[in-house]
């Protein structure tokens, strides 16, 4: 029997009219598409038509503090609560995957494990939450705190409510309506289990009262890179979105996180990674390079600073020239893996202020690759075929034109190439991922 190919998996990260930090002001892009649910649901027909395993929305829960220099001067990342936009979007699609962003700090995990298992359902089998703790003080304002909780605390609550959620997703085994009109059944009790859960961090009787996922769970994504990131993806998650600037750092990284499956009995291939990329795409090598630095030209430089400090924790950079060499960054309770590479970036690099900020503009410190579909292909068949990536999250820089390039060149080349799929063989997106439906736990034999 002839051994099937192994395949890249694709996400389609959809923020506004495109996550270069400049996209709204590009001549081509409609900036009001970002608050216009006809723009998204043209984006995520786009995606489909291009076989993408998901579509993936992120998100925070607060309008970050913007310093009076960058107000109204930068776009709204997110605008509209992604379970909602899902929801709709679920409606003018057919197979796509569709993965939101919720944060296991503020939305008790009954909510969570509800909504979830709603859009498994209204979706029939296509949902996917991407699990964070979130990372600002700017959020914890919002929920009655001073300040977020530590990096630690906040893991550790995240290990718990994960058992959960899962926990809630099986309060009915599979199939438990009967509709007995004339037995005056509508279900069968044998197959509802509460979870009563008395932990450290939650108490939850439970039941769920929505149906099991038509997945069993919708698919567990995390995006951490940090230590406590790593651990608890490795316990947990199925699919990991990463930032990475280097091929080396990529296998490292991959190396890393998969090395840590077996001590929770898992094999390689439970957990797919996939790194963002934001390909700038051009008809030749020139054209693409000429596309980029025109979005470059678009920085403001107080955005460009805001960005940066945003992920720093605030970091005040203004006794720093611009043109000047990057000081020592903090390592706060916030996204410290980020915070990382930004460091590793700068000094590996040599980088000025201005040109680290110019360097995440484009992908929030995702990797950024400038060139002709077929380029692109190379470099991503690379990392795919040398142990740096299952497949990628693909950040395009500009909405709708960046993500149709990429459909129309890109693809087509990966599809030649024998490393994408030319349709989609499954209807559920953990049939897109080749991840196994779990069992109920305690399910009643027949």
């Amino acid at each position: 029997m002839t051994a099937t190919k192994r395949q890249l998996h694709l996400g389609a990260f959809l923020q506004g009219v495109g996550h270069h930090l400049a996209a709204w002001r590009h001549p081509d892009v409609n900036p009001a598409g970002a608050v216009r649910l006809d723009h998204f649901k043209n984006l995520a027909r786009i995606a489909e038509a291009g076989k993408f395993d998901a579509i993936f929305f992120a998100d925070n829960v607060g309008l970050p503090d913007a310093p009076p220099a960058t107000q109204t001067k930068a776009a709204l990342p997110y605008y509209f609560e992604p379970l909602l936009l899902l929801s709709a979007l679920a409606g003018v699609t057919e197979r796509i995957g569709l993965v939101a962003t919720v944060s296991t700090t503020y939305l008790p995990p009954y909510h969570l494990a509800r909504k979830f298992a709603s859009l498994d359902q209204i979706s029939e089998g296509r949902s996917g939450w991407n699990l964070v703790t979130s990372g600002s003080d700017f959020e914890a304002r919002n929920f009655g705190l001073d300040q977020q909780l530590t990096h630690a605390s906040r893991y550790e609550r995240a290990h718990e409510y994960v058992a959960v959620v899962k926990g809630l997703w099986d309060s009915w085994e599979d199939a438990p309506y009967l509709f007995d009109k004339a037995g005056g059944r509508f279900y069968d009790p044998a197959k509802l289990h509460r979870l009563s859960h008395q932990g450290l961090h939650y108490s939850v009787q439970g039941a769920l009262q929505t149906e099991r996922p038509v997945q069993g769970y919708p698919v567990l994504i995390q995006a951490g890179s940090s230590d406590d990131g790593q651990d608890l993806a490795a316990a947990t998650a199925e699919v990991v979105f990463t930032a990475q600037q280097t091929v080396e750092d990529a296998r490292a990284f991959y190396s890393s996180l998969k090395g840590r499956l077996a001590q929770h009995g898992r094999g390689q291939d439970a957990l797919k990674i996939l790194p963002g990329i934001s390909p700038i795409i051009g008809r030749t090598e020139q054209e693409a390079q000429e596309k980029f630095e025109q979005l470059q030209s678009l920085i403001d430089p107080a955005v460009g600073l805001g960005l940066l400090s945003g992920f720093l924790g605030g970091f005040d950079f203004s006794p720093y020239p611009l043109d000047g060499p990057v000081p020592e960054l903090p390592r706060t309770q916030g996204w410290q893996s980020r915070q990382d590479l930004f460091t590793s970036l700068s000094r590996r690099e040599n980088l000025t202020v201005r040109q680290l900020y110019e360097r995440i503009a484009s992908a929030r410190g995702h990797l950024t690759v400038v060139g002709t579909p077929k380029s692109i292909a190379d470099q991503m068949e690379h990392w795919f075929n040398t142990g740096a990536a299952d497949g990628f999250n693909v950040l395009a820089p500009t909405l709708p034109h960046g993500l149709t390039e990429f459909v129309e060149g890109v693809i087509p080349e990966l599809q030649r190439r024998g490393l994408f799929r030319t349709e989609y063989t499954g209807r559920t997106l953990r049939d897109h991922l080749g991840l196994a439906r779990p069992a109920h736990p305690k399910a009643t034999k027949s």
